[in-house]
């Protein structure tokens, strides 16, 4: 049979087959299998060199091989060369074949396996997809088979269970499971467990293991299901112990102050609510405490918030140590603390708050530093003060607020009458600030007279503020207010803009007085203090000498050498500088005499007693000598008898303001009284 008689026996195969001349090497027959797979038409593979379809280096040893008589056949993957230059995998089997008795020729097949490498691609990614998804799960997981054979496991499973190497070896499930079984608290029970599982092939179930080592474990256990039919079985494994762990810290964090692990307001308001359960069946009494640290503020700015923090610390065990195992302590923010005192009536309440006094007023030491600290506390008792925890709270910080307004370092038991003044205040202070809004204020002026001859030295404007509702509002209730708040700031801005505008009115009239405004010591301290007052004398075109400005002792003595150059940078301007209420303060004497002062304002407090009071007498006198020996004026406060301006007339007092002359008047009513007076030589 010759190779062209073969082609009908060829095109009959299903795979892709040639026939090779043994002596040529050469392709001599061809099917059409193999015409579609290498894509070329069949008639090109006739005398086709074999080598050009397949030329690994296996191939051409092997056709070498044939060519010398030392090789008949060969089988293993290759790849075969497509006529668009694209390898194609395919497996290739080359047997020696007898067409005849004498005329041998090597039948070539070969298999496409762009298919199965396709398939087998697919199933390695798979195969990876399960291993990343079992690695990355934080659960333990192990696979066996319906023998019970180990097909899978992950990382975290021989973690969980500590599994030692040899037992995770191939052919060592015995070993394994008898590892597991050791690890076991109780064995008896687990096998159990695992031999009902084993007996229903479909079971899900969940069971907790409480292992030898003191670990809580999860198992769950699904059947594997293939086709709708079960091949083995998925165990899980979770570490309660972990999770109960993490539950115990967030309880912590939830429930506890993370600075000084003390409960929070949270655990407070739980304990309080069984306190007052139990308080309202058998009729018994409890305190709440709260305690502010006094000046606590001035340790975070002089040594820092870390020594700030060590300090409250320190604080709360000491205030700790002042109660009672019964009791509880919370920190409620800052430097504010809550003692919840159970079944306390108010003796034993005013016990514990003199202990935590003691406590707090002892020495401080840390890093070497000594300091003291002292605390403020108010009290309220349930349940005369209040039957809610948020209740107590607030009557006690009103009671605490209450000991800081007199001094620090006391305690306090609230009171009804401290809310009423609270709200009070609270009405005032939003009605304060309407009131600047709504341009309610006024300024009211009191003329400063001479004693030497009856005539105009100046004035001092006087804020006046009439509401709708609370009527005519001493400045003596709304100021300390105001101080208090900061708002302080904005009313003395707005004075000090109102009194320049005045004065320049005057001056523009030809008839020039001396304006004396009142300054707090928080708006001197503003940084832009000194800029302010240049601006609204500038703005307003106003003769720098018909502005003074009077400051308190208290302004005087905070920090010397700043005050000393911004009243320089005042005095620059032109103005001039007065002391007011002078002799009511702590003026050093040393200072006093470096300062550009022109004026002293004797309080009215001492001008009160005149001439019968012997030590208002001593006072007076001796300020009036004083300020003479320093080159000052002097304005005595509050004369409302000829007796009084007599007295101090004869001490050679300069002026002196009051109801003997006048009270404070509106603009309008003081160009009247201006009108009948003379001018003084300071005015012109």
């Amino acid at each position: 049979m010759t190779p062209g008689a073969c082609s009908p026996l060829l095109d009959a195969m299903i795979e892709a087959v040639c026939l090779v001349d043994p002596k040529t090497l050469r392709i001599v027959a061809a099917n059409q299998v193999l015409a579609s797979l290498v894509g070329l038409p069949r008639d090109d593979f006739m005398g086709k060199p074999v080598v050009e379809l397949t030329g690994s280096p296996e191939d051409l040893f092997f056709w070498e091989d044939v060519a010398a008589g030392l090789a008949d056949h060969i089988l293993s993957e290759s790849l075969l060369r497509s006529s668009d230059g694209v390898a194609i995998p395919v497996e290739r089997k080359v047997s020696r074949v007898w067409l005849t008795p004498t005329e041998p020729v090597f039948l070539v097949g070969l298999g496409d396996l762009r298919r199965q490498h396709h398939v087998e691609e697919q199933l390695e990614n798979r195969m990876s997809e399960l291993r990343a998804t079992l690695e990355s799960t934080g659960d333990g997981i192990l696979v066996v088979n319906m023998t019970g054979a180990v097909r899978h496991y992950n990382r975290r499973f021989v973690e969980l269970w500590n599994i030692p190497p040899d037992a995770m070896q191939a052919n060592a499930d015995v070993q394994l499971f008898a590892h597991l079984r050791a690890c076991i608290k109780d064995e008896r029970s687990y096998q159990d467990r695992l031999d009902a599982i084993a007996a229903d092939p479909e079971m899900e179930c969940t069971d907790v293991l409480l292992l030898r080592s003191g670990r809580m474990l999860e198992r769950v256990t699904l059947p594997q299901i293939s086709r709708s039919r079960v091949v083995g079985r998925v165990y899980s494994f979770r570490d309660l112990t972990e999770r109960l762990d993490a539950q115990k810290r967030i309880e912590a964090l939830a429930y506890t102050d993370v600075l000084t692990g003390l409960p929070n307001r949270l655990l407070l308001g739980q304990r309080v609510a069984v306190a007052l359960r139990t308080a309202q069946r058998n009729g018994s009494t409890f305190a709440l405490l709260f305690v502010d640290l006094d000046r606590f503020k001035n340790i975070n700015d002089s040594l820092g918030h870390a020594f700030g923090d060590r300090v409250l610390i320190e604080a709360a065990a000491r205030i700790q140590q002042a109660l009672r195992e019964v009791d509880t302590l919370c920190r409620v923010g800052g430097d504010e603390f809550i003692a919840f005192l159970q079944e306390a009536d108010p003796i034993g309440a005013e016990i514990v708050a003199r202990r935590i006094l003691e406590k707090l007023a002892q020495p401080f030491v840390l890093d070497t530093v000594n300091f003291s600290l002292g605390c403020s506390i108010g009290v309220a008792m349930y349940p005369a003060d209040g039957r809610t925890l948020d209740t107590l709270i607030q009557c006690a910080d009103t009671a605490m607020f209450r000991v800081k307004e007199r001094g620090r370092g006391n305690f306090r038991f609230y009171q009804p009458q401290m809310n009423v003044d609270l709200l009070s205040r609270v009405k005032m202070d939003h009605a304060m600030r309407l009131a600047m809004d709504h341009g309610l204020f006024r300024l009211h002026y009191q003329p400063q007279i001479s004693l030497l001859d009856g005539s105009l030295l100046g004035v001092e404007a006087l804020i006046r503020w009439r509401d709708a509702e609370l009527g005519n509002v001493s400045p003596a209730t709304f100021i300390p207010l105001a101080e208090e708040s900061g708002f302080i700031i904005n009313i003395g801005n707005w004075v000090m803009a109102e009194a320049v505008r005045q004065a320049m009115v005057w001056q523009v009239v030809g008839r020039p007085v001396i304006v004396s405004v009142n300054v707090s010591a928080l708006q001197f301290q503003q940084g832009d203090f000194v800029e302010r007052v240049a601006g609204a004398i500038r703005e307003a075109g106003l003769d720098p000498t018909l502005l003074e400005l009077e400051l308190t002792e208290s302004i005087l003595i905070k920090d010397i050498h700043e005050t000393l150059t911004r009243l320089h940078a005042l005095a620059a301007l032109g103005i001039s500088l007065a002391i007011d209420d002078f002799g009511t303060g702590y003026s050093s004497l040393a200072y006093l005499k470096k300062f550009p002062i022109s004026k002293l304002k004797i309080d009215r407090a001492f001008v009160m007693g005149l001439p019968e009071d012997e030590g208002d007498r001593a006072i007076v006198g001796a300020t009036i000598a004083m300020a003479r020996a320093l080159k000052m004026a002097v304005v005595a406060e509050g004369v409302e008898t000829d007796a009084q301006r007599d007295y101090l007339q004869g001490l050679q007092c300069e002026a002196f303001q009051g109801f003997l002359c006048s009270p404070g008047l509106a603009a309008q009513e003081f160009e009247a009284l201006y009108a009948t007076l003379p001018m003084g030589l300071s005015a012109t």
